[in-house]
């Protein structure tokens, strides 16, 4: 590629692990022959963070616009909104000052991407209930994107390596999510998947859709969603020339997913999804007592713009204190890289 993509890369909560994640991810050189990153955040905060993970060839290029940005390795551009105050500053803590910057760096990213100023969105993780008290009542990042770019129809997609999983609803009560498998909805997902897998360049997505219930529903057995809304969605789906399979019993599907034999999974709702991927991208070492892995990734589908995120929270726990695993967030730029590419 001639021009490498412009990535606008948010701190995250500044209380959470996310600055010195994106410290200790901006310390890999291969990511400056990728791609040209700028952190969108405070450049305080930053500096702590730069403090915390002890990067001591790292130093930070303070900039008001993409236009002054170095894009040099060694050298991590800011830009920068003055959001925290370091004297009342806490890891770990919920608070409204915390909330706030997470939610302004968020909307600032999303502005550039909009203006066309960066060609690509990565977000380190907010917490939900620090940007409610901050006044911005949105249960998480995909409905703060959706809201702020007038986006009606999308979705979540995770994925690890292979396997990919786009959601038909994701921050909703679990009997709320049943409520909302309806046909319309089920197929624009399945519409999602196939596009997303072509962005990716993948030529002709295989989509396996997850039933509901359990056996998918034993032929009305235990549930009659896929019969009436599932299936139907499939057969719009599948005569419009679509590869798509299902509904396929959940307890299943994902192991084939594994096995090759779909390229992206239809799930129902958010654990229904989630579950898996984090099974097999969150690995725990138990003799050690610590986190071996925290990978995957998380893409909102169907905006106007590239958002690629980390697939994990602020980890309270672990903030401040130089540990937490930027494996996620090196992902997550990768993957936005790779579908800036595609759509160019």
């Amino acid at each position: 590629m001639k021009k490498k993509p412009v990535l606008g890369i948010t701190m995250g909560d500044p209380a959470g692990c996310g600055p010195e994640l994106t410290i200790k991810a901006l310390e890999n050189k291969n990511i400056y022959e990728i791609c040209n990153p700028i952190v969108v955040g405070d450049i305080n905060m930053m500096e702590d963070a730069i403090r915390v993970v002890r990067a001591k060839d790292i130093t930070l290029h303070k900039i008001a616009d993409v236009k002054e940005a170095k894009f040099q390795y060694g050298v991590i551009d800011v830009y920068h909104l003055d959001l925290v105050d370091m004297s009342k500053h806490e890891y770990g803590k919920v608070s409204v000052m915390a909330g706030e910057a997470a939610f302004q760096c968020v909307k600032t990213v999303i502005e550039l991407a909009m203006e066309k100023k960066i060609d690509v969105t990565v977000t380190n993780a907010l917490n939900k209930e620090a940007i409610n008290l901050a006044g911005h009542h949105y249960s998480g990042h995909t409905e703060i994107y959706a809201a702020l770019t007038g986006t009606s129809n999308y979705s979540m997609m995770l994925a690890h390596d292979d396997l990919r999983v786009v959601h038909v609803s994701t921050h909703v009560s679990l009997r709320e999510a049943c409520d909302r498998v309806k046909k319309q909805r089920v197929y624009d997902v399945i519409k999602l998947a196939h596009d997303a897998c072509k962005s990716l360049g993948i030529e002709n997505p295989k989509v396996g859709v997850a039933g509901l219930n359990p056996h998918s529903g034993e032929n009305g057995i235990f549930g009659t969603e896929e019969k009436n809304e599932i299936e139907p969605a499939i057969k719009m789906a599948q005569e419009e020339g679509l590869n798509v399979d299902g509904p396929v019993p959940p307890d299943t599907i994902f192991s084939k997913a594994q096995g090759g034999w779909y390229d992206i999974v239809v799930a129902m709702y958010h654990d229904q999804g989630h579950i898996p991927l984090k099974v097999v991208g969150f690995v725990y070492d138990k003799k050690a007592k610590k986190w071996a892995s925290i990978s995957g990734i998380n893409v909102t589908l169907g905006l106007p713009i590239i958002r690629s995120s980390v697939d994990h929270g602020t980890a309270f726990e672990y903030a401040g204190q130089g540990h937490a695993n930027e494996i996620s967030l090196l992902n997550a730029i990768e993957y936005g890289v790779q579908l800036a590419i595609n759509k160019k």
